[in-house]
């Protein structure tokens, strides 16, 4: 079984589709070479930015999109 599993992700997210865009945008900013949030490290900086994010690491928020759009 793959921990932490998706379930306990989403007690840290809202959604599947956030926990996803979160996990890539941290995933890209490790590859840039931006320190990790946590003790522990993987491999992978999707595993990296995934345990952050169970941690309670890493914080987001949504920006509403203005309805003009020209």
């Amino acid at each position: 079984m793959i921990k932490p599993s998706i379930a306990e992700l989403l007690e840290k997210v809202e959604n599947r589709y956030v926990l996803v865009n979160v996990a890539a945008k941290r995933a890209r900013m490790l590859n840039e070479g931006t320190q990790p949030l946590t003790a522990k490290t993987f491999d992978k900086d999707v595993a990296t930015a995934i345990n952050e994010i169970n941690e309670g690491k890493i914080k987001y928020r949504r920006i509403k999109r203005s309805s003009d759009t020209q």
